[in-house]
């Protein structure tokens, strides 16, 4: 399985993420040992960066589970727009959302898209995503699925198995709620 072999980041980066949360790895991971109550997975808002994600996500199930089951993982949300005019600007999370300040924002109204997160200044990554008083954080958690459906599933998207991973794709396509091609 792909998840438990090469996840396709670089073995530098696996290196400094257990390095920096100090609770080791694997069956040595300890998470009363973690240096952070919360370590949060920031990455793009493309497809790109979900992929990202995914890897991420993979690595945390299989090699530190217990920052999962403590409650102790996130994903940060970045914005995907910046609707403003002269005397006010938002952020919005969504296309609707976007729409919604459109409609309220009056004036000569500009929209900026975020493709990534180095399309923000420091500043905007500050407001935005990073402050703790404002930023929009997801809580990983299994939903109170049994360790061998989260396995399962894992194991069909992040394995070697082509035929299982398409079934599997096939069968949700119709309950996607966002797809970028």
């Amino acid at each position: 399985e792909l998840a438990r072999g090469d996840l396709g980041l670089s073995t530098d980066s696996l290196l400094n993420i257990i390095r920096a949360g100090g609770g080791g790895v694997g069956l040595e991971f300890n998470v009363t040992k973690i240096r952070y109550g919360r370590v949060v997975i920031m990455t793009d808002a493309d497809v790109d960066g979900s992929h990202i994600r995914t890897l991420l996500l993979t690595f945390f199930y299989r090699e530190m589970k217990p920052l999962i089951e403590h409650g102790n993982l996130f994903i940060a949300q970045p914005p995907l727009f910046r609707v403003g005019n002269s005397r006010r600007a938002e952020y919005a999370y969504s296309e609707d959302e976007r729409d919604r300040l459109l409609r309220q924002i009056s004036g000569r109204v500009s929209v900026q898209r975020y493709k990534g997160l180095g399309e923000m200044n420091a500043e905007q990554l500050w407001e935005t995503t990073m402050n703790p008083e404002d930023r929009h954080l997801l809580q990983v958690g299994m939903n109170g699925n049994g360790d061998a459906h989260v396995d399962q599933v894992f194991s069909r998207l992040m394995g070697t198995d082509v035929g299982e991973r398409r079934r599997f794709i096939i069968n949700r396509a119709r309950t996607v709620r966002n797809l970028d091609v």
